[in-house]
């Protein structure tokens, strides 16, 4: 039996248990969950850096979306909370649509 040692989706054992394979999981700590989240996203950027086309890489930013709605809870925060983050740093710094690239600035 193939051992993986990862966070999934919540759905993935009922999705196993219709193919009528045995597996085995727990339920992880609250430090081993954040853990788990965090190598999970560096996992899933990792794939969206090497996608070989729009729609894999669109697959992959979905799946980091999803882990960064969870991980926004875990930090005592929302999505609502992260967007208006967002639009601030925006609003202050800018985004990054220009695709401007600093070269040097002087001392």
């Amino acid at each position: 039996m193939p051992t993986y040692n990862k966070l999934v989706r919540d759905k993935i054992p009922e999705i196993i248990e219709k193919t009528g394979k045995n597996f085995e999981t727990r339920i992880l700590k609250e430090n081993e969950y954040i853990d788990s989240l965090k190598t999970k996203l560096q996992e899933e950027l990792n794939e969206y850096l090497t996608a070989e086309n729009d729609q894999e890489a669109l697959e992959e930013m979905a799946d980091m979306l999803e882990l960064i709605h969870v991980l926004s809870e875990v930090h005592d925060g929302s999505m609502e909370r992260v967007e208006e983050i967002r639009k601030e740093k925006v609003e202050k710094r800018g985004s990054f649509k220009e695709r401007i690239f600093l070269l040097e600035v002087e001392d």
